[in-house]
């Protein structure tokens, strides 16, 4: 993982694999911010969904001791959100490197539509 110091903060940038393996091992908290229709059509299974249109660093979960990793669709978003929250005082905050078409470019499992019947179904990259 890399990181960069903003705003007296520490902003930690994860690949997919770094924050699938830490998802699986249930360390972190996983935070989708892209539209809520993009996250209905294909998401991170057990992924939360905070979008940016409405964010606000005051609503993210707190407690506990899980870092939060926010991802969108390419890590342009995400990378915002996070500096957002580091503006607003959070010491720490993490976000995918290139988003979710990273994560699937990485032939990580995701929630799809099954375009023939709507319904959601598991997925991943094929080869």
């Amino acid at each position: 993982m890399k990181t960069e110091n903003i705003d007296g903060g520490t902003l930690e940038i994860w690949t997919p694999k770094e924050a699938h393996d830490a998802f699986e091992r249930n360390e972190i908290v996983l935070i989708d911010v892209r539209t809520p229709q993009e996250f209905t059509f294909e998401r991170i299974g057990g992924a939360l969904l905070a979008p940016m249109q409405a964010f606000h660093p005051d609503h993210l979960p707190s407690g506990g001791n899980k870092q939060l990793v926010l991802h969108c669709g390419s890590g342009v978003r995400s990378r915002k959100v996070a500096e957002l929250c580091l503006k607003h005082g959070f010491d720490k905050i993490a976000h995918m490197e290139g988003g979710f078409g990273a994560w699937k470019e990485a032939g990580l499992t995701y929630t799809g539509t099954d375009m023939s019947t709507g319904a959601p179904k598991e997925m991943a990259k094929d080869g």
